[in-house]
């Protein structure tokens, strides 16, 4: 099946549903009773006022733009798995799968950006693995081995493993990761949903040529963030 055939195509993510439907039975409650219940009404103009904003947020966080990542061409292409900043673009030693030295992209993503994750590259997914962990503040160094995080290797077409991992942050505290072992992937599909500020890490061989630079603001599933050898 191809890339764009599977394309799963929503305005608002779906992990939002049900925060954004609760939330607003819960808003609508709480100004409903302040109106009918107080004969003064500032209060409920001033809860009514903080109601749209702190719904507004909720409605932001969870939207999810359809993209196309808008080049037919995808061989040894690696994009932006995640709205945000880059943190991190160093050579580390990676001990959880590959024990080897790899070059570590690191997006972070505030509660502003867009919070769905794409898969970097195409290709069959090799392992998916979720581990427990600490909350740190997503952007601190340790961040990747010592927080909450689901890690999911891919195998390109060429036969490049890379792997992405989700890292939860301070106030993420729910990651939600769709690939399964086995199973292709696409640039343009969606490979989970971080709720509330959080990173995402690429790993990829020594030797890859990274576009991409420390401070450089990039667009899930558009920026182009490296290319293979």
């Amino acid at each position: 099946m191809g890339r764009l055939k599977k394309l799963k195509k929503i305005r608002i993510h779906r992990e939002g549903t049900h925060t954004l439907a609760g939330s607003l039975l819960l808003i609508l409650a709480v100004n409903a009773g302040l109106y009918f219940g107080l004969e003064c009404k500032i209060p409920f103009y001033v809860v009514a006022v903080i109601s749209l904003i702190v719904y507004g947020i909720l409605v932001n966080f969870f939207r999810c733009p359809i993209r196309l990542f808008g080049q037919e061409e995808t061989e040894k292409i690696v994009v932006a798995p995640a709205d945000g900043k880059i943190v991190v673009v160093e050579e580390v030693e990676e001990t959880e799968y590959f024990h080897d030295r790899r070059i570590m992209v690191s997006i972070f993503m505030s509660l502003v950006n867009v919070h769905a994750n794409w898969y970097p590259v195409d290709g069959t997914v090799k392992s998916v693995s979720h581990q427990n962990g600490k909350f740190m503040k997503a952007w601190l160094p340790k961040a990747s081995t010592d927080n909450e995080r689901s890690t999911v290797v891919i195998e390109t077409p060429e036969g490049v493993e890379i792997m992405a991992r989700q890292i939860a942050g301070a106030m993420a505290r729910r990651i939600v990761t769709y690939a399964e072992p086995g199973e292709e992937c696409y640039i343009d599909e969606h490979m989970g949903f971080i709720k509330f500020g959080s990173r995402v890490d690429v790993f990829l061989p020594l030797g890859t040529e990274v576009l991409v630079k420390l401070g450089q603001l990039t667009t899930g599933n558009q920026t182009v963030i490296a290319k293979l050898k």
